[in-house]
C-alpha cells in the first residue's frame, strides 16, 4: 500500500489530514502559485537573481516569406544516379559525356560531397568551389548562367 493511502486512512476525519494548516495541502497555494505565477510580484527576487534574461526579447526572426531554402544536390548523388537520370530523360549522353540541367530538375545549388568519375556537363544556378573542381577533374564542366 502506498504511503499516501495509509496517511489518508489513518487521518480521515481530522481537519487537515496531517498537513498542518488547512491551506498547505491545497493546489499550488503553499508555494505561491503554479509555474511562473508571481514572477513579477512576490517571486521577483528569485527571477531577477537566477533568471536574469527571462523577460524581454533578443534579436529578431525573419519572416518566412523572406527566407529562401535552397534545394541542393551533391556531386556523389549525381554519380550514383547517372543511369537513372538518362533513362528518365533528365540527362543526355553526347560523345561519351553526360549533360544535365539541374535547374530543370528544380535544384538551386551543386555541392561537392562524394566522388565523380564520369565526365559530366552541368547547368546550375550556383555551385561550390569543391564541386566545380571535382567535375572539372573528371573531365566535365559547370555552367552557371545568370
Amino acid at each position: 500500500m502506498a504511503h499516501n493511502a495509509r496517511k489518508i486512512r489513518k487521518l480521515r476525519g481530522s481537519r487537515t489530514c496531517g498537513y498542518g494548516n488547512t491551506q498547505k495541502h491545497r493546489g499550488a497555494g503553499s508555494h505561491g502559485g503554479r509555474g511562473m505565477a508571481g514572477s513579477k510580484k512576490h517571486k521577483w527576487s528569485y527571477v531577477s537573481k537566477y533568471m536574469p534574461n527571462y523577460f524581454g526579447y533578443t534579436g529578431f526572426k525573419r519572416p518566412p516569406a523572406v527566407v529562401k531554402k535552397l534545394k541542393t544536390i551533391n556531386v556523389g548523388c549525381i554519380e550514383q544516379n547517372l543511369e537513372l537520370l538518362v533513362s528518365e530523360k533528365k540527362a543526355e549522353i553526347k560523345n561519351k559525356k553526360y549533360s544535365i540541367d539541374l535547374r530543370a530538375m528544380g535544384y538551386d545549388k551543386l555541392l561537392g560531397s562524394g566522388k565523380i568519375t564520369h565526365p559530366v556537363d552541368v547547368v546550375v544556378d550556383s555551385c561550390s568551389k569543391l564541386a566545380a573542381t571535382k567535375i572539372e577533374d573528371a573531365g566535365g564542366k559547370v555552367e552557371m548562367p545568370e
